[in-house]
């Protein structure tokens, strides 16, 4: 690869691209009565019996892969319906093609297309597209902003330095083992409100400024790379329930909206910290 500094102009202009290419596959198998599912999960495990992937999950990241193919062919990519390929390149791609696929299949507009890019093992560029409601929520080195029809505005995270001021977000409570459902427990009721159910869509709404923290655990990569540069980049924080940067396994991830606030929070969650 040349020493020259990436050209995120151009890599913002092509994520934004496979952002599209993804919802023309997706979009047009939202709400239909008769998509079938695959069942992933694990029936050992209560919290994982259904980890349900569907058509649209399985061509959006085709559709995605493709495009890379063709424009970047030295490019890697980490997708979560794919595997890897080339995954040790300066630039890795990293994707889940519908982020929520729950949602998708009750119908909920607030799955996403997350679109992560690498440069050098950091996650530095990502995408999270949420195409019923015409949203990409974009962040990289050059800032973060929302991109719609209507245009582009910038994205910036709300000053919320008390905890018990603060909206948080985690997709299902059901979801924490062991120590982490005391500890999630104790942050609930510290916190103002709690709101489920929103996967990836609610950091954004972290970036967004109209929550402040958002939280999950068992996590992979292709569900928290592309998040990471929209929260940081609107002036935000994320990090593993340990408060330090997320490793390459993901798993208990936290984004808050300052410093300040992610203290207080993981005075909670991180006597679960695994």
């Amino acid at each position: 690869m040349s020493e020259n500094a990436p050209d995120y102009t151009a890599l913002e202009a092509f994520a934004l691209d496979l952002a599209a290419a993804a919802a023309a596959v997706a979009v047009p198998l939202f709400r239909q009565r008769d998509l079938s599912e695959i069942n992933k999960g694990n029936a050992s495990r209560a919290d994982v019996h259904f980890d349900p992937v569907t058509e649209a999950d399985k061509g959006a990241e085709r559709a995605i892969r493709a495009l890379i193919n063709q424009h970047y062919p030295d490019h890697g990519i980490i997708g979560e319906e794919y595997g890897s390929e080339n995954a040790d390149a300066d630039f890795v791609w990293v994707l889940d093609p519908v982020d929520g696929t729950r949602a998708f299949i009750a119908g909920l507009p607030v799955w996403t297309t997350l679109i992560g890019l690498r440069y050098r093992g950091k996650a530095m560029l990502g995408v999270i597209a949420q195409p019923v409601l015409q949203e990409v929520y974009l962040g990289s080195p050059l800032g973060s902003r929302l991109v719609t029809p209507m245009g582009s505005t910038p994205l910036k995270v709300r000053p919320c330095e008390a905890l018990d001021n603060a909206v948080i977000g985690t997709t299902d409570p059901h979801l924490y083992a062991g120590a982490e459902v005391e500890a999630y427990a104790a942050l609930r009721t510290a916190t103002k409100l709690v709101r489920y159910g929103c996967d990836a869509y609610a950091f954004a709404m972290v970036a967004a400024g109209t929550m402040d923290i958002a939280l999950e655990t068992g996590l992979k990569p292709w569900d928290i790379e592309a998040i990471i540069p929209v929260i940081e980049n609107a002036g935000g924080v994320v990090s593993n329930w340990r408060g330090t940067a997320i490793g390459p396994e993901a798993g208990q991830v936290i984004a808050a909206s300052s410093q300040a606030l992610l203290e207080q929070a993981l005075a909670h969650l991180t006597p679960a910290a695994n």
